[in-house]
């Protein structure tokens, strides 16, 4: 796009918290980005219809516009960094950039779930390209491995721990034995928490960023409405305690796998065993494993959110925008969803996992080989059991614990078993059921070594 020497100018709309970070990282280190970048970034104009957080940040406020159309129209303004958020005017925002033949960059998750196959259209439409690396991980980038590090590579699977609000309270439960409403207040007091947690603990954010990372990495459309979707609001401090026992953490997982007939992506929580590479990420970190054909298993760790590191990854695109190389791999590589045909995801009883049942029950003699009986009508064989004394921390104190690990089994079948067993008088309250996920298959080949 620009040879060296050459200015490349930027409008950035949206200034708030991880806006005003990228635009303190372009102003006041730009002679430190010169030394890196041959084309010379600058900042023409910051659009918002507030300044606050922009004048915290003590930016240029002859910067400072309120028309987006004005900056669009802009013929010296190549490129607009897109940091409003949601996938209303956003979206008209990029689409209007777009068609006037401006390069976006975006950290907008949502929108790229919902429309990024249109956007990215639109973009190809029109000569220029869309980039989105602060879309998914902060400041990890895996959006840049996943098009260019492993290009030559099949992925078959991708783990990812991609919400750090829900990763910091599944990390207080699990090392100090918070409950999920004790670990939830300190994660807002702390700010790790917004005061409306609906997005990230129902599981809602980790879908987007799981949409739009499996559409790169098994080069396909992802229907957004397809992703089995499970949050972490209705975890109970008991189930984490009793999956320690048996050598397992919890984590809210977002989890793509290439299977025989499909693809499964789900966001749920699972529990890992403590050997699992992702089980030591803690807090407000994030981690993706991605299990590919040749290179194996990687792993990319960092702080998943965050103005810092988010303003790092957004720089980072329009540097690859502003030298051209950016242009370059959108025209030419094929792995884009836009360029692909749409995925074919297995139905949910269809999809194979191990699990973890709590059932409540009577404590007398039977009830065991009642609860054995109707999970062997449904090929479901029992890995363990383990009979607890009544927890005082268990929401409904009638009745035992009995928590059953088991062998793989189609998730269609467990589900009707828990029908048919949360029917049977000596069982006092719902079961509850959740996902046991194996290592991948290649990192336990490769341990073996």
């Amino acid at each position: 796009m620009l040879s060296n020497g050459n200015n490349c100018g930027i409008a950035l709309v949206g200034c708030g918290t991880v806006g005003s970070a990228v635009a303190k990282l372009l102003l006041a280190e730009q002679s430190f980005l010169q030394s890196k970048c041959a084309a010379k970034l600058d900042l023409r104009s910051i659009v918002d219809v507030d300044f606050t957080k922009a004048e915290q940040a003590g930016l240029n406020t002859s910067l400072f516009e309120t028309d987006y159309e004005k900056v669009i129209k802009d013929q010296n303004i190549r490129i607009i960094v897109e940091l409003v958020g949601g996938t209303t005017i956003a979206k008209q925002i990029i689409e209007k950039a777009l068609r006037a033949h401006k390069h976006v960059v975006t950290a907008n998750k949502a929108l790229l779930a919902h429309h990024g196959n249109e956007l990215l259209a639109l973009a190809r439409k029109n000569g220029v390209c869309i980039y989105f690396e602060a879309s998914c991980a902060g400041g990890i980038p895996i959006i840049r491995a996943l098009y260019d590090g492993l290009i030559a590579n099949r992925i078959d699977a991708l783990f990812g721990i991609v919400n750090g609000t829900c990763n910091y309270i599944l990390t207080s439960m699990t090392g100090e034995g918070k409950s999920y409403s004790q670990a939830l207040k300190e994660a807002q007091t702390k700010g790790f928490a917004e005061a409306d947690p609906t997005m990230d603990v129902s599981g809602e954010d980790s879908a987007h960023k799981l949409a739009i990372l499996a559409a790169l990495a098994f080069s396909q459309k992802i229907d957004y409405d397809s992703i089995q979707l499970q949050g972490i609001d209705t975890l109970q401090l008991c189930d984490v305690e009793y999956g320690q026992e048996l050598g397992y953490v919890i984590k809210l997982l977002a989890i793509a796998k290439r299977e025989d007939d499909g693809i499964t992506l789900s966001v749920k929580p699972a529990f890992i065993s403590k050997a699992h590479p992702l089980a030591w990420v803690g807090g407000p970190f994030n981690a993706v494993s991605v299990y590919s054909h040749k290179t194996g298993h990687t792993m990319y760790y960092g702080r998943g959110a965050g103005a810092e590191p988010t303003a790092s990854a957004v720089v980072a695109d329009i540097i690859d925008v502003a030298m051209g190389t950016a242009l370059l791999k959108f025209n030419n590589l094929k792995l884009w969803p836009d360029l692909n045909s749409l995925s074919h995801p297995l139905p949910v009883k269809e999809c194979n996992s191990r699990f973890y049942i709590r059932v409540m029950a009577l404590d007398k003699p039977g009830v065991l080989a009642k609860i054995a009986s109707v999970l062997g009508k449904y090929n479901i064989s029992i890995n363990s059991v383990l009979q607890k004394e009544v927890a005082n921390n268990v929401q409904d104190q009638k009745g035992v614990p009995v928590v059953i690990t088991t062998h793989v089994a189609p998730e269609g079948n467990v589900s009707k078993a828990l029908k048919e067993t949360d029917a049977l008088e000596v069982i006092t309250d719902r079961s509850v059921c959740i996902r046991i996920i194996n290592e991948h298959e290649e990192y336990s080949r490769q341990n073996s070594w």
